[in-house]
């Protein structure tokens, strides 16, 4: 298939054309590949603490010029600038905490056997390629990219073709800071060239985080060619609201969690599981809380909500919209109580009541400010409805019983369940899904071993 020779990158606000850049080519590719394959010797042969210090740095320059960072994020995909900011600020607090737990992540672990000595240690793999979504164009390149390159790995970026200028700000920042050339590579190439990535021998695993459907297809690839894939997919995430939870705390956590970066989160609170007894007061709640968001341009301080990133996406959000209410959903925001309101990339934030299993706003992944109420007899039948899903990434659940709690979230099928508190990935906890939503770990001590051999070591006496 021939490869695209421009990226355009769209202002989603304004709908205006902000840069067009030219994909790379086949000479292009492998002069990539060659620097990657390169730069693995020498960077792997840095000591540990040599690694950390060029990290170290990142996290300085991330801070120190987190503004141009977030405005190019914003201008490119349209979240709020304050979320912007908060996102680079993110990223360098991952770059100071995987500085300062490296040595003790990766330490060698002895085990004690009838050998002289055995243990084990971590060793770096050589090139991962990384494929990166657009709706956090720094932060997910950057929960890769730090823990893979401290423990000696190079990074190869395929980044989404709508953040092509943050792909390109990212391998920039690492030159910036003294890494070698060739240790983080940004790849502007289009979804036909990554099979012949996977299959290139210099490349020896892959991360992507993106669709179920891009995610088969990469792990179908690696499987063939037998190399390391960790996948972070797509999410359905269940909250859990039960008759004796902070109903005003609930509420004002959901809608955050649901409405941020326009709704475009694969860890967002999408379907609002509410115990029967508390469903009328904890909507009335949720509406109050969706009322206050203040939509509009997102480099304006006062606006809570931007744009989604691409029209595409808000075309997808509205047809899911349309087809539940077709079933019987109701929508309780919007024009009248009966309609969407939406100008381009610009959607209002939707809920929908009465929604059930075998409607689209149920069933799939809705990547969009849209949030469902479903109604739950007791515990036990919102446990199931969570469960009814083909995906598990993470999960909330409010109760003040903290008994019950641990006992309900050792029953939810998920990666993650956060209990009293909003959803979120950190760098101290494994982060990654069950199901349709993936396998491996990113983040913490697992997600940094991900793509090291896991080498054994066992010694004799001579």
């Amino acid at each position: 298939m021939r490869v695209p020779m421009i990226f355009s990158s769209i202002n989603p606000y304004s709908q205006k054309r902000l840069k067009s850049y030219r994909a790379d080519g086949q000479a292009t590719i492998e002069r990539k590949l060659k620097q990657a394959d390169r730069a693995f010797a020498d960077w792997s042969a840095l000591s540990l603490r040599e690694r950390t210090d060029y990290l170290r740095k990142v996290g300085q320059h991330l801070v120190t010029n987190k503004q141009q960072y977030a405005e190019l994020m914003t201008t490119e995909m349209g979240k709020t600038l304050r979320e912007a900011v908060g996102e680079v600020e993110k990223c360098a607090a991952a770059c100071t905490f995987y500085s300062d737990h490296a040595e003790s992540f990766l330490a060698d672990q002895f085990i004690r056997t009838d050998a002289q000595s055995s243990f084990i240690t971590y060793q770096p793999l050589g090139p991962v390629l990384a494929i990166m979504p657009w709706n956090f164009p720094f932060w997910q390149v950057m929960r890769f990219a730090i823990p893979g390159l401290i423990a000696g790995n190079v990074g190869l970026l395929k980044h989404a073709p709508n953040v092509i200028g943050c792909a390109l700000a990212i391998e920039e920042l690492f030159l910036e800071c003294g890494l070698p050339a060739g240790v983080f590579q940004s790849l502007l190439v289009d979804v036909p060239v990554v099979e012949n990535l996977l299959k290139d021998k210099r490349v020896k695993a892959v991360t992507l985080t993106g669709s179920g459907r891009a995610g088969s297809s990469v792990a179908g690839i690696a499987g063939r060619e037998i190399k390391k894939s960790v996948l972070e997919l797509g999410g359905s995430d269940a909250l859990i609201v039960l008759a004796d939870a902070d109903l005003d705390k609930a509420a004002e956590v959901a809608v955050k969690s649901r409405m941020q970066n326009a709704g475009q989160s694969c860890i967002a609170a999408k379907r609002f599981i509410v115990e029967k007894a508390v469903k009328k007061q904890f909507t009335e709640r949720v509406l109050h809380q969706i009322n206050q968001i203040r939509q509009g341009d997102p480099m304006d301080d006062a606006t809570t909500m931007g744009p989604m990133a691409r029209l595409d996406l808000a075309d997808a959000i509205e047809r899911q919209c349309r087809t539940t209410l077709a079933k019987g959903a109701k929508l309780l925001t919007g024009s009248h109580n009966s309609a969407l309101r939406r100008d381009g990339c610009n959607v209002q934030p939707m809920l929908l009541d009465k929604v059930k299993p075998g409607m689209a706003a149920f069933d799939e992944e809705t990547f969009g400010p849209m949030a469902v109420l479903i109604e739950a007899k007791n515990e036990i039948e919102a446990v199931r409805l969570a469960n009814q899903s083909d995906f598990g990434l993470g999960s909330a659940l409010w109760t003040q019983d903290l008994e019950k709690a641990d006992r309900l979230a050792r029953q939810i099928q998920a990666g993650s369940v956060f209990i009293n508190g909003l959803m979120r990935s950190d760098a101290r906890v494994p982060f990654g899904g069950i199901k349709n939503s993936g396998f491996g770990r990113e983040l913490s001590e697992l997600g940094m071993k991900e793509f090291t051999n896991v080498k054994t070591i066992w010694v004799e006496k001579p």
